[in-house]
């Protein structure tokens, strides 16, 4: 989240001496170039920084003097999926690419070692600063004030006195060939080490869960629990299914969107429903705006002209403000009107190839999601073969000047940043939601895909 950060500082000196040490992290970018993602030190010109915050690239320096000024040489530009980062270290080896050691996803990265101040990139024997008597670690943003981590973070680990591979904080599975989270974590060797730390271990908790007992506190801001994490990745909007760039905000990793102020506008979700199997539950709640608002599913992830607008196709499906429904540029009598402040529930039915809505919790049309190919009282009864194979929760403003803005709860609890009141039942047990989800509907994430 934009101004939080999480902070501890050291009070006792480091087994590796701030030379030899593993950070390891989970990581989901809310935007390309998404800030830092560990910074330690005693001032803007004595500090250690390491995170994404230009050109795309992941960057590792220290200051003064640039005496390690390290960057990827590929870009990591992905905003659907989790990053493991891991960051091994030990300066006392003569050898730049000995001495820093960058994993992603278990795979380790070609280093660009640069010159800079008159520094060749790499000093051994340097000081990382990390772990450093008395100098704050800051998670999620630079000892400067400056440069906050907007994304999501998980399974954040600091080996203190070791350089570790990626193997002791993740596994290969053996029947998907991906790499995926270790929930307990064993460093071995001289374990942990006196500055060592595990936080945001299953939840949002930053209490050691090493048994350092080296607890961090929230710096600022507001730290949100989120369901989304590296063994169940939920769906968000995707910022590369955005017509005409008339997406202008994008936050709260990419569930909270709003419309620009001109003309039409689309937005769809990045993980699509298969075209004719799986139920599934999303909402979203309307929090500003004027009129035109449209709210469903499309067939077509990325459209190619604005008369591609969700609901102005016949494989897009919407509910509209007014409390029209509308498909294929025809619109027709449905439900109630909708405001700011609503909250819209969005049930497929993909098997049964039927799609509802709610207000509020409230069924639209008398309708009933559990009536499998009856459809009762459905909104639509949804094409079989959409365009890209797949349908996507969707948002669009068809015309006028004013911004729309749209909180998505894709099963994270939260619209923006507001947790849901009283969460209702869900039998897949797979997401918070505001309203029940309906008997047999999950939510739309990488574990509901599979059930």
């Amino acid at each position: 989240m934009a101004n939080t950060y999480l902070t501890w500082t050291p009070s006792a000196n480091p087994t590796g001496s701030a030379k030899t040490w593993t950070f390891s992290a989970w990581l989901k970018f809310g935007s390309e170039n998404p800030g830092m993602f560990l910074s330690a030190g005693s001032g803007t010109q004595s500090k250690f920084i390491f995170g994404a915050y230009g050109g795309g690239d992941i960057d590792i320096l220290t200051y003064a003097g640039y005496v390690i000024n390290i960057n990827t040489a590929r870009l990591f530009r992905d905003l659907n999926a989790w990053y493991h980062v891991v960051l091994s270290c030990d300066t006392t080896q003569a050898t730049n690419t000995n001495g820093i050691k960058l994993y992603i996803n278990g795979v380790q990265e070609t280093l660009t070692f640069n010159s800079a101040g008159g520094e060749n990139g790499y000093t051994q024997n340097t000081s990382l600063r990390v772990g450093t008597n008395g100098e704050p670690i800051h998670i999620g943003r630079n000892i400067d004030d400056s440069q906050y981590f907007n994304g999501s973070m998980s399974y954040v680990a600091f080996v203190d006195g070791q350089q570790l591979t990626p193997s002791t904080f993740g596994e290969t599975d053996s029947t998907t060939g991906e790499w995926k989270i270790k929930t307990s974590i064993t460093p071995g060797g001289t374990g942990w080490g006196t500055n060592g730390f595990f936080i945001l271990k299953d939840g949002n908790s930053v209490t050691d869960q090493s048994g350092q007992g080296n607890n961090f506190s929230v710096g600022g801001g507001t730290l949100t629990k989120t369901e989304d994490s590296p063994s169940n990745v939920f769906a968000t909007m995707n910022v590369l299914a955005n017509f005409g760039t008339q997406w202008a905000l994008f936050e709260n990793v990419n569930t909270y969107v709003r419309s620009a102020g001109s003309g039409e506008a689309f937005i769809a979700s990045n993980l699509g429903i298969p075209a004719t199997s799986g139920k599934f539950y999303t909402e979203v709640k309307y929090t500003q705006g004027g009129s035109a608002s449209n709210i469903g599913i499309s067939g077509r992830m990325n459209p190619t002209a604005a008369a591609d607008y969700v609901g102005n196709k016949a494989d897009s499906y919407v509910y509209r403000q007014n409390g029209q429904k509308k498909s294929d540029d025809v619109a027709s009598s449905y439900g109630n009107s909708y405001a700011v402040g609503d909250i819209i529930g969005i049930a497929v039915d993909a098997t049964n190839s039927k799609i509802y809505f709610s207000k509020n919790g409230v069924w639209q049309n008398s309708g009933d999601p559990t009536s499998g190919a009856t459809g009762t009282g459905a909104a639509f009864t949804i094409s079989t073969t959409p365009t890209d194979g797949f349908y996507f929760m969707a948002c669009a403003k068809e015309s006028g000047s004013d911004k729309n803005y749209y909180a998505w709860n894709f099963g994270n609890g939260y619209f923006q940043t507001t947790a849901v009141s009283s969460a209702g039942t869900n039998a897949s047990g797979i997401g918070i939601f505001e309203y029940d989800v309906p008997t047999g509907y999950t939510a739309l994430s990488t574990k509901g895909l599979n059930l």
